[in-house]
């Protein structure tokens, strides 16, 4: 553990033309929500990031995912989990209106007035649009969670057997490694990629080849509005027609618009009014 750090380290790796930001935070102990070992101070900065990476050490089992997961959970920070499909509105009167557009299995009208009531909230309106639990419930009433992608990464998988290293590999969003011996790495970096969901696009200027040296580094979902404002924020105002090569596309080039959904390794030729 790196609990008596005094201060975070920050690398900057860059990996297909981004730089992603890693910051080395001192180790969560038990007790750290409370503030024990600048426990507060290191989830802070927990709750800000993209993707949490749990560094784990596969000699040890589970004791320490359980723990790092028991220390985020009680701060508010939901792993590998979206958020509840729950309308909440509280309103000025006029009692509780409760629907929903499932059947619902794990929380009933009576439960969800009976939680509004411990929170002193008496007037509502509350819709379920997918099945939830009464404990989602209550982080859409505290309003204050966050949900974020973790990867849970076992080092050290060469000093347990091949049996234990295979059982943890199967694990749902967990990677094995070994920095010693340097074993997996390429993946572990293939998989926080993905985990960031992030794609490359490269621009291309009429009559010439297209610049890949020089991606600009999107979300995934982003738009050819997007891009233009990435690259000018006057540029969307001046568009008239794009073209783009790639797997977004039906045939290369294909003439798009500003709602086109951009995709990995898209090539843009921009053309402006």
């Amino acid at each position: 553990m790196l609990s008596h750090l005094h201060s975070f380290l920050l690398v900057a790796p860059q990996y297909k033309g981004a730089n992603i930001q890693l910051l080395d935070l001192p180790g969560i102990i038990e007790g750290a929500a409370q503030g024990k070992g600048r426990g507060r101070q290191v989830i802070a900065v927990a709750r800000t990031a993209d993707v949490v990476i749990m560094m784990l050490d596969a000699t040890k089992g589970d004791v320490q995912r359980e723990l790092l997961e028991k220390e985020l959970e009680s701060v508010g920070i939901r792993l590998n989990r979206r958020k509840p499909n729950i309308y909440f509105k509280p309103k000025k009167g006029g009692g509780l209106s409760f629907n929903s557009t499932v059947p619902l299995t794990q929380c009933s009208e009576k439960l969800v007035q009976l939680i509004l009531h411990e929170y002193k909230i008496f007037n509502a309106e509350v819709l379920f649009r997918e099945d939830c639990t009464a404990d989602e419930f209550i982080d859409v009433i505290n309003g204050n969670r966050v949900y974020m992608p973790c990867l849970y990464v076992y080092n050290k998988v060469d000093q347990i057997s091949i049996e234990e290293v295979d059982r943890l590999a199967h694990r749902p969003n967990s990677v094995v490694i070994s920095c010693g011996m340097k074993l997996n790495l390429d993946y572990l970096l293939e998989t926080l990629w993905e985990y960031l969901s992030l794609i490359c696009i490269y621009t291309k200027k009429r009559g010439e080849r297209p610049d890949f040296n020089d991606a600009i580094i999107m979300r995934r979902g982003a738009s050819v509005e997007h891009v233009c404002h990435r690259i000018h924020r006057t540029l969307a105002s001046q568009f008239k027609y794009a073209l783009v090569w790639g797997t977004s596309t039906k045939y290369s080039p294909q003439r798009v618009g500003v709602t086109h959904i951009m995709e990995h390794e898209d090539v843009i030729q921009i053309v402006k009014k």
